[in-house]
């Protein structure tokens, strides 16, 4: 694509307690054939503590640095604040852990608004806005040999384009979008209310279904690569898939109607048939235990107001969430 076809954007970046992979994405961001005007840095602090302005200072992009206390902190609306601060046409919204596979990810995350993009028109989805980009996730080198399947299930190769024509079809993951890596025409996204304020988590996915139920529609750029993953425990796939399910539950208005069980059906069954073929039959039971701890998280969390308050937290991996309810 040639140069100037691409409007403005910034990169906002919640972080806390930032290791190298900050000083990464930092790099790579300078490395990008189509740089940001800026960085937003949301740095979630303990008492004075302060973290990350180094990287910060030491990057040639233009990076502001904003502190919030620990208790402050909302995966909506801490994101909510860092859009706040920009006025690009475009902004995107990365995790610090995430860092771009080579120099075209941010030009390959914007094409859908700028460029033709899966035979559509600039922008559109036929008679649909694009509001929502988001980018492929590939594992790290350290990734185990299930979550590296699991991030070729979630993030295929092919880009597509998806609307509300698709929830028969694709059901929840029509409104799958990950933060890791996403970006927003950020005047619509103010016009549909930004990110929902105090979630536990899931930001990302209940502001998409928000979206496509508006009669927006989302792109997913499987050209613009972003390395992250993580190798979780069973414990910590199940407090995830809990905290998950309440989100879920805390918006009928998005998920309502729409199971979630049977993709992770189809995952596991494609997964378990990947191991076979590959000859990894000693990895089955990692497998059942994983996906096992995940359901039963799900289970629970979307059954969450029955349970008694210390169960709640004990299941959560956001304690703080619930402190302040």
């Amino acid at each position: 694509m040639k140069e100037g076809q691409y409007g403005t954007f910034d990169v906002v970046v919640p972080v806390y307690k930032p290791d190298r992979k900050l000083k990464e994405l930092l790099a790579m961001l300078e490395r990008q054939r189509k740089r940001p005007e800026k960085i937003v840095l949301m740095v979630t602090v303990d008492g004075s503590e302060k973290s990350g302005e180094d990287w910060a200072f030491d990057c040639r992009i233009p990076t502001e640095v904003h502190y919030l206390q620990k208790e402050e902190f909302d995966h909506g609306g801490t994101r909510n604040r860092g859009i706040g601060f920009c006025e690009s046409e475009v902004v995107v919204c990365m995790t610090q852990d995430a860092v771009p596979g080579d120099e075209y990810m941010t030009e390959e995350l914007l094409r859908p608004f700028f460029g033709s993009f899966c035979g559509g028109e600039q922008g559109r989805a036929g008679d649909r806005e694009i509001l929502i980009s988001y980018g492929r996730q590939l594992p790290r080198e350290d990734c185990r040999f299930i979550e590296r399947y699991t991030r070729s299930f979630n993030y295929p190769e092919e880009s597509r384009l998806k609307t509300a024509e698709d929830i028969p079809g694709l059901g929840i993951k029509t409104f799958f979008a990950s933060n890791v890596c996403a970006a927003y025409r950020r005047e619509l996204f103010w016009k549909q209310g930004g990110f929902p304020e105090r979630t536990i988590f899931n930001e990302d996915m209940i502001f998409a279904g928000r979206a496509v139920k508006a009669g927006y529609a989302i792109a997913y750029a499987a050209e613009a690569r972003v390395v992250h993953s993580h190798n979780l425990s069973g414990a910590a796939q199940f407090h995830r898939n809990f905290d998950l399910a309440v989100s879920q539950a805390q918006f009928p208005d998005v998920f309502g109607g729409i199971r979630s069980e049977g993709e992770g059906i189809r995952l596991v069954k494609s997964t378990m048939a990947y191991l076979w073929k590959k000859g990894k039959f000693y990895l089955i039971p990692s497998l059942i235990w994983g996906s096992g701890c995940k359901y039963m998280g799900y289970l629970l969390g979307k059954r969450y107001q029955k349970l008694p308050g210390r169960i709640v937290r004990a299941c959560s991996m956001n304690k703080r969430y619930w402190r302040k309810q």
